[in-house]
């Protein structure tokens, strides 16, 4: 069966010039934390490349939470595309809206989540050369549910990730919509 091209082309909408930044740098920086964190088991326990990548994870984690609060900011400021019509009728339209919220969550919750699981942990919390203070007072066995929690939104976060890219792709390759151009690098140098 062909699905033919959705009749909704709204390839003149697009982001602004600062989301569309935002949303490429924080690809870049998701990259960067899933990456630091799964490539961390290359080392031994307790060893100083180890801890690096750990560092690495924590800070760049703790970047996508500012940006994640930038791009909030921004959406909120500026004006925005409609939303696209996916065919597929209202449930479908409600789980993309709902996976976009659920992409929020995750790139607000989950550096809060590190950042309490090492607070409860009684661990410094670096950020850019500077400690952070503790978000709550030491408490070991929360600590380990905190953290736990938080693996498991990492995990949770790679089937989000990558349902947004395979939307973006089905949009692009199947629906042939012209949804993908809204968030182009084309666009960067329109005002």
């Amino acid at each position: 069966m062909k699905i033919p091209p959705s009749t909704n082309t709204p390839a003149a909408a697009h982001y602004s010039p600062t989301l569309i930044a935002l949303h490429w740098i924080m690809f870049g920086l998701f990259i960067a934390v899933f990456a630091s964190i799964e490539l961390r088991v290359l080392f031994e326990k307790g060893t100083e490349p180890r801890e690096m990548m750990k560092t690495i994870h924590f800070i760049v984690g703790l970047v996508v939470l500012s940006l994640a609060l930038l791009r909030i900011a921004s959406r909120v400021l500026t004006p925005q595309p409609k939303p696209a019509p996916i065919p597929g009728g209202a449930l479908v339209n409600g789980l993309a809206q709902l996976a976009h919220i659920a992409l929020y969550v995750v790139m607000i919750g989950m550096p809060l989540l590190g950042w309490l699981s090492l607070s409860a942990a009684g661990k410094p919390i670096p950020f850019l050369g500077f400690e952070l203070p503790a978000l709550i007072a030491p408490d070991k066995a929360f600590s380990k549910q905190i953290k736990d929690l938080h693996e498991t939104m990492g995990v949770v976060s790679y089937w989000l990730i990558g349902l947004h890219i395979a939307a973006a792709l089905g949009h692009h390759w199947i629906l042939k919509d012209k949804l993908i151009e809204r968030m182009s690098l084309r666009h960067l140098h329109r005002s």
